[in-house]
């Protein structure tokens, strides 16, 4: 692991998402924002699942520092005319190391959970991206603009 104890601890946050494509037989079991398959809610377990694996980073990649998230939070939309789904990822904590691989881990497991859980639907179903979407605290604040798109 890199050594961070000199560095001074910090207020870091980052976001992440994740963009699940979907076709027509599954956007439209969506009711009220919500899949209810034989596994159970799709978004609500989503959630579950992308946190769980933010706050278990350090054990999932090597070499990544464990750390105690003080807050991760998600954002799932539908977009119907795009057939996508877009999951955010916002996890924050003060610490002396940022936490991007957290946002970033909460984001894909939040998108495997999506795939999962309606691949009994459909397999057509693309994790098209995941991406870094914005990070503050540390050396460099980072917000991907249209440029960095």
């Amino acid at each position: 692991m890199v050594d961070v104890s000199e560095k001074k601890a910090t207020y870091r946050k980052a976001v992440a998402q994740s963009v699940v494509k979907i076709n027509d037989k599954i956007l439209q079991a969506f009711q009220k924002d919500e899949i209810q398959t034989k596994k159970g809610p799709v978004i609500q377990t989503a959630i579950i699942a992308g946190t769980m694996a933010a706050k278990n980073t350090g054990q999932l990649i090597p070499l990544c520092h464990p750390l105690p998230l003080e807050s991760c939070e998600f954002e799932i939309n539908v977009e119907p005319s795009q057939k996508e789904i877009i999951i955010l990822c916002t996890t924050a904590i003060n610490a002396k190391t940022g936490v991007e691989m957290e946002a970033l881990t909460g984001a894909s497991i939040a998108a495997l959970t999506v795939y999962d859980m309606c691949k009994a639907l459909s397999h057509n179903i693309v994790i098209s991206e995941t991406k870094l979407m914005e990070k503050t605290g540390g050396k460099n604040d980072f917000k991907r603009t249209s440029e960095t798109r």
